[in-house]
């Protein structure tokens, strides 16, 4: 573990002065578990919030193979080129089950690795999604301080992670595959009402057909939904993560819509309802290490779920058990 024993105002310092062993240590402080780490995580967090808020804040999903790495790598390349400071993080609720891949992104995005401009943090390996998210939030926070004007959050994923990945973000990207047929059949619902915008990649050489294939069949499905947002309706483009056709198009999107959104203040409104979500997040998350690492709740539970499961103690009285024992 990297060495926390300079003071929070060193390491606010360094951090906002664009140290990059500073946000490497930061990022390690605010990813930790012990008491006093989190104690000073809260302390470094709240001293940074005036440096925090000016990135826009995009989140990237799409099922697995869809190319999201290499999307990712070339769309952080293509706005370094530009004079962007680009920050990659990833949510990866699975990890602490399978060891997930995350920790191969740094490989799977061979450019952004070397880019100086570029910064490339996979998320903790262990932990609820809602206390990985909210770490992950942290995190992003940590990035803006340090000059970071780009956050690019990746869910690597399924499930819930989608939505913990939207409530992070101002703009919810979803990558798709250029073979729609099947694929639309088995769409979520609730993932595709999240997008703000659908881009069908793979769209080049003999894929190129079937993606424009693709966007027109997207396009489609979208009319049957209601808009996200009264000034928005969701795009479908096609992109190459591998030749970088079509990135152009979607970042000139992404910024219209920040554009349209901030200047009714509605990513601000937006920020404020996740800063609040996210605050119940992280309390969430502590009651259940307190059920997970409590000696006295563990040695409690397991008879407990003993009698619930043999039918002889209501499941409600133990919850009531467990909450008194919580002091709730």
């Amino acid at each position: 573990m990297a060495d926390l024993s300079a003071p929070v105002t060193a390491l606010a310092d360094g951090l906002i002065a664009g140290d990059r062993a500073a946000l490497a240590r930061a990022i390690t402080l605010v990813e930790s578990r012990r008491a006093d780490h989190r104690r000073q995580a809260s302390s470094l967090v709240q001293s940074i919030l005036p440096k925090t808020g000016g990135a826009i804040r995009v989140g990237i999903t799409g099922v697995p193979g869809v190319g999201k790495s290499t999307t990712i790598d070339a769309l952080g390349s293509l706005l370094t080129g530009r004079g962007h400071k680009v920050a990659v993080l990833a949510v990866d609720p699975s990890s602490s089950r399978s060891g997930g891949s995350i920790l191969g992104d740094k490989t799977r995005m061979a450019r952004l690795a070397v880019d100086p401009g570029a910064y490339i943090r996979p998320s903790p390996s262990s932990g609820t999604l809602g206390g990985v998210a909210a770490r992950t939030r942290e995190t992003m926070l940590l990035c803006e301080a340090a000059g970071f004007d780009v956050i690019l959050v990746e869910t690597v994923g399924v499930g819930q992670s989608e939505t913990a990945v939207a409530e992070l973000t101002d703009f919810f990207l979803v990558l798709m595959l250029p073979n729609a047929g099947d694929e639309l059949q088995g769409i979520k619902k609730g993932i595709i009402e999240l997008a703000d915008m659908i881009a069908v990649n793979k769209a080049d050489g003999a894929g190129a057909t079937a993606a424009r294939a693709a966007a027109a069949q997207y396009q489609a499905a979208l009319h049957i939904l209601a808009p996200s947002s009264p000034l928005w309706s969701t795009p479908v483009v096609t992109i190459s993560g591998l030749t970088g056709d079509g990135l152009d198009t979607l970042w000139a999107r992404i910024e219209d819509h920040r554009a349209r959104h901030e200047a009714k203040g509605l990513i601000a409104q937006k920020r404020h309802r996740q800063d609040v979500k996210w605050m119940w997040a992280m309390v969430e998350d502590r009651l259940r290490a307190k059920l997970r690492d409590d000696p006295d709740l563990k040695a409690r539970t397991p008879a407990l779920e003993a009698a619930v499961a043999a039918g002889t103690l209501a499941p409600t009285l133990a919850a009531d058990d467990i909450a008194q024992a919580l002091g709730l």
